[in-house]
């Protein structure tokens, strides 16, 4: 995607002491909850996976969270903005079958292991150098993207409140590392659940105004015919092999490597969002986590779509030079334009919220692989327990600190979704395919796993820095070579898995039980407690019936 990084200046918003106070309020509430949740971590487990005993809908609310950073909330408004309806495809096709797979098939695998991380999983069912590298690039990447957030917000504050970049950037780690450092991942989370709802409160204002201002959903989209074509309102529109659309990608693309390849590789490996279904009470809540945030992950599409579609109508050639506005302004627009005060900040605390839920989700999933798969499994082995909860809350404050620093990275990349898309497809897609083939074939050898990431993570930077930057193939944006890359990788990983599988000794099968499908660990056959047998309670119908809703949500931007 084109989408500029930077606001428009002219957007500085008119807040008074009222939206001040509310975002006061907000920060307040966040402090308490750390303080709060800092009295229930008493071992390491605690800390880092908040001792397994939250219920699935606290899970699933924080799971959602997690992913709904203001980065995806500015960027889908932006990518509306710019390619139109084309954004379902990152939630209906590109999230929710991920979130099943997660749920019924890979969920029963990392609950019953006991594993603390996703990392630690290609420990038991490869080797240490698989684990070693994995958590590395994990570390790695957690905290790049966790800069992410950090900047994006920087230049959201900058713009709409006047603050400058660096003052919004330690004042929102500071935050973050506060209530992580107390509470320790149950701080993360509730306050994940409290930031779920106000995100929701500074949206559904936007969405109801700004379909107000067009004239309801059918202004809306006779305007955006007119000024931008049919396929603009089109889920598939000008998707065909060889046709050529704004998104740079055609069905078979937007299919395999984004609903299939980064979809997976991000939903079913990356820990940021694994971990908040690791904390759940039983091995139901942690399967239910994932399948109770498809539902709402369904639906958000239309919360951060709709602004986009709203500002693209409202401002003919919206995102273009002349219209003296970038994409990536259409929420930073509507809230000047539509929110009295008070609402407005409620708009503001919801934009901080998503950007700390973001970074937050990244920085308690380092401070837990670096703690516990590379410090105290490779560097100093068996302290005591209070050893390790130590190291971690000190671990934080570096995570947080490497993050403001990779905030001032992000700064020069034109585009941080694609940013974020491109980090995606270096390091979760390679990580899902050597989780995909060891999970599914019994054969892949003990050495594949680490052969297998490096080639994976290597082949999808060449494709990227080489064959896409240095034009040997012409790729029209860089989403459309993300999906490239990320196929690429995959592809990579999986032939150098079963080409070094074939030379090296498999993994005896009595060390596989419980980490192969159709192999079963104890722990897999956990009957249902008294009650769970209500239907909200089953894994496989929730599931199903996700699919099935997404599926039909398709049908009216169809035709």
């Amino acid at each position: 995607m084109q989408t500029p990084t930077y606001l428009a200046a002219e957007l500085r918003l008119p807040t008074n002491w009222l939206d001040y106070t509310i975002l006061a309020i907000y920060f307040v509430v966040v402090l308490g909850i750390g303080f709060a949740a800092r009295r229930s971590v008493k071992t390491s487990l605690d800390f880092f996976l908040s001792g397994r005993s939250l219920p699935a809908w606290i899970t699933g609310l924080a799971f959602i969270s997690a992913n709904l950073a203001a980065t995806e909330i500015l960027g889908m408004a932006a990518n509306s903005a710019q390619y139109g309806v084309y954004t379902v495809h990152w939630y209906w096709i590109g999230a929710i079958p991920a979130m099943v797979f997660l749920g019924l098939v890979m969920m029963p695998f990392y609950y019953s292991s006991k594993v603390r991380s996703v990392p630690e999983m290609l420990l038991l069912r490869f080797d240490k150098w698989a684990h070693l590298l994995s958590s590395a690039l994990f570390a790695f990447a957690a905290i790049l993207i966790s800069g992410v957030n950090l900047y994006a917000l920087a230049i959201v504050v900058e713009a709409l409140l006047g603050w400058p970049q660096w003052v919004a950037i330690v004042v929102a780690g500071a935050f973050v590392l506060a209530y992580i450092t107390l509470g320790g991942l149950s701080s993360a989370i509730y306050n994940e659940v409290l930031q779920f709802f106000v995100i929701l409160a500074a949206l559904i204002p936007l969405v109801v105004l700004g379909l107000k201002k067009v004239g309801g959903w059918d202004g809306l989209t006779d305007t955006l015919t007119k000024n931008q074509g049919a396929d603009f309102t089109s889920a598939w529109g000008g998707t065909g092999i060889g046709s050529d659309n704004p998104l740079g990608a055609n069905w078979l693309t937007i299919v395999l490597g984004l609903g299939f390849v980064l979809s997976f590789g991000y939903w079913t490996t990356n820990f940021a969002e694994v971990q908040r279904a690791l904390s759940a009470k039983n091995l139901s809540a942690a399967q239910r986590t994932p399948l109770i945030a498809a539902f709402p992950k369904i639906f958000i599409v239309f919360l951060v779509m709709i602004p986009g579609l709203a500002a693209a109508a409202l401002i003919p050639g919206f995102g273009t030079e002349e219209s003296g506005y970038q994409y990536n302004d259409a929420i930073p627009y509507l809230m000047e334009q539509l929110l009295p005060n008070g609402v407005l900040g409620i708009a503001v605390t919801g934009l901080l919220a998503a950007f700390m839920a973001g970074m937050a989700a990244n920085v308690s999933s380092f401070n837990t692989v670096f703690t516990t798969d590379i410090w105290a499994r490779y560097v100093v082995r068996d302290r005591e327990d209070g050893y390790y909860v130590r190291f971690g809350r000190l671990i934080t404050v570096v995570g947080v600190a490497a993050s403001v620093g990779t905030a001032f990275l992000a700064s020069s990349f034109s585009n941080i979704m694609s940013y974020l898309q491109t980090l995606f497809s270096f390091f979760n897609v390679p990580m899902f395919v050597v989780f995909i083939v060891g999970m599914f074939w019994k054969r892949a050898s003990a050495k594949s796993g680490f052969w297998g990431l490096l080639a994976g993570t290597v082949a999808a930077m060449v494709n990227y820095f080489w064959i896409y930057k240095q034009g040997i193939i012409d790729i029209p944006t860089d989403q459309g070579a993300n999906f490239v890359s990320a196929i690429v990788g995959f592809v990579a990983g999986a032939v150098v898995m079963f080409a070094v599988s074939m030379f090296t000794a498999p993994k005896p099968a009595e060390e596989l039980r419980g980490l192969v499908y159709g192999t079963r660990s104890p722990g897999m056959s956990e009957a249902p407690a008294a009650g769970d047998d209500a239907w909200y309670r089953r894994p496989a119908l929730l599931g199903w019936g996700a699919i099935v809703l997404a599926a039909a949500c398709y049908i009216p931007f169809s035709f």
